[in-house]
């Protein structure tokens, strides 16, 4: 068997010419200048968005009800939304329906025959499934935003109860969440970037520069130590520099092809590298947890009131943000998704079938079936690493939020998305950069020759 390598970061030859680019070529860009304006805009809209009210509440009332809970779930839900929640705007649900939409899809996928041929279809079976997942996505919305309506009902917010209401709130709440998949949508094609997540990321990152202020006035006012304050400080910048090294680090499996003659030249055999990233997932597994573990949870808050169940108090705390089965439920999803997403990232069968049809192989293993088993071995003890990665960033900062009343933002998911949205973002203005100055040289190179082939006639 071919000997393990080690696990070493991501430096491919397009990151070393990319780190060469200077200010100049990145203005000459003019094609990646238009996509990030475009990005910028679109997340402008978003943000917009998330200031205006939802009709029909009593603002003040609503204010007060969701301080109470913001140390819960709600305060995570109101995260991800970008502070929607606690204006409860029109994008309240923010891009979360489409998310559970194409987990299910996606499960889906993997369980039902006619949607797993349907993906194998290529680009038209691909639009199909989008589509159901739009259509799923418009049902879940209006599920979660007539829960949301009785729920508001409940809590006594409303101006005018009744079917007017409960039917504006859906109207209005499944209108921003498809407005928003639609901006996502155009994000990742007219911009840069993953529409999707960098519309999380924008929610995100808005509440930063409060949330820094908070954990510093918290330390002025004595509520935490100096040290302590240095210390999470410290552990933060540490998280930071784990996320990005865990991110670029990939397992190198050696490919050999063999000697091939073109007419009657001989070219010696040529070695390369099958990447395995240590994390193939990305930053889907948390969102995915997130969005499943959430939304149920958020629906039992804003149902409880003083006539409900004693048996939806008890799930709400046992639930409950620090809790120990809110962290076991976490974690377990985390590590579902992880390595569901990695099956669907990368198939091995497929990944040595397209080895053996180059002619490549690997050392001392067969092609065909026997490099699939050996590429599924290794996947397999790289994503244990991987997805015990992503438990322990996610949840070691949930533990310090329950116990020092850390600002919501310096959780390990918030941490893990900006960062790997960022680095996900960074890479594409890079291939940007890169492509743009391929054609410059393409450009000259014609010049050139055309000159030379003037001169000569």
């Amino acid at each position: 068997m071919q000997p393990l390598e080690p696990v070493t970061p991501m430096v491919s030859a397009a990151e070393q010419l990319a780190s060469n680019l200077n200010f100049g070529a990145f203005a000459k860009a003019e094609e990646l200048k238009k996509r990030l304006w475009f990005t910028l805009g679109a997340l402008l809209v978003y943000r917009l968005g998330t200031f205006i009210p939802m009709p029909g509440i009593d603002a003040v009332s609503f204010a007060e009800i969701f301080k109470t809970s913001s140390k819960g779930i709600l305060g995570l839900v109101n995260l991800f939304s970008g502070g929607a929640i606690e204006r409860m705007a029109i994008f309240a649900l923010n891009i979360m329906p489409y998310i559970s939409a194409s987990i299910i899809m996606q499960l889906m996928t993997s369980v039902i025959p006619k949607l797993e041929v349907l993906k194998k279809e290529g680009e038209q079976g691909r639009k199909q499934i989008n589509q159901y997942t739009r259509y799923m996505t418009v049902g879940l919305a209006a599920f979660q935003a007539y829960g949301i309506a009785l729920g508001l009902e409940g809590q006594k917010v409303v101006l005018e109860p009744g079917w007017f209401f409960r039917i504006s709130t859906v109207i209005t709440l499944v209108g921003g969440t498809m407005f928003l998949m639609w901006l996502g949508e155009q994000i990742t094609q007219r911009g840069v970037g993953n529409g999707t997540s960098l519309i999380i990321f924008a929610g995100i990152v808005a509440g930063m520069p409060g949330a820094i202020a908070g954990l510093f006035e918290l330390g002025r006012t004595g509520a935490i130590s100096v040290g302590l304050l240095l210390g999470l400080l410290a552990l933060m910048l540490a998280t930071v520099a784990a996320i990005v090294f865990m991110e670029r680090a990939q397992r190198r499996l050696l490919i050999q092809y063999p000697k091939r003659q073109v007419g009657n030249k001989m070219f010696q055999g040529e070695a390369s590298h099958l990447p395995l990233k240590l994390n193939a997932s990305g930053v889907i597994p948390p969102i995915f947890a997130s969005s499943l573990l959430l939304l149920p949870i958020t629906a039992a808050q804003l149902l409880q009131g003083p006539n409900s169940p004693e048996w939806l108090s008890t799930v709400v705390a046992l639930l409950g943000r620090g809790q120990p089965l809110y962290l076991l439920t976490y974690v377990l999803l985390i590590l579902f998704f992880c390595f569901f997403y990695t099956s669907v990232v990368v198939n091995p069968v497929d990944t040595a079938d397209n080895l053996r049809k180059y002619g490549g192989f690997m050392l001392g293993i067969r092609p065909g079936a026997k490099t699939a088993e050996f590429i599924e071995y290794v996947l397999t003890r790289i994503t244990v690493v991987g997805a015990l990665y992503l438990a322990v960033v996610c949840v070691l900062p949930e533990v310090l939020i329950s116990y020092w009343a850390v600002p919501f933002y310096f959780g390990g998911t918030s941490l893990l998305i900006a960062v790997s949205v960022t680095m996900d973002t960074v890479a594409q203005v890079q291939s940007h950069l890169l492509a743009h100055q391929y054609e410059g040289l393409i450009k000259k190179a014609k010049l050139r020759g055309s000159t030379r082939g003037g001169r000569q006639r």
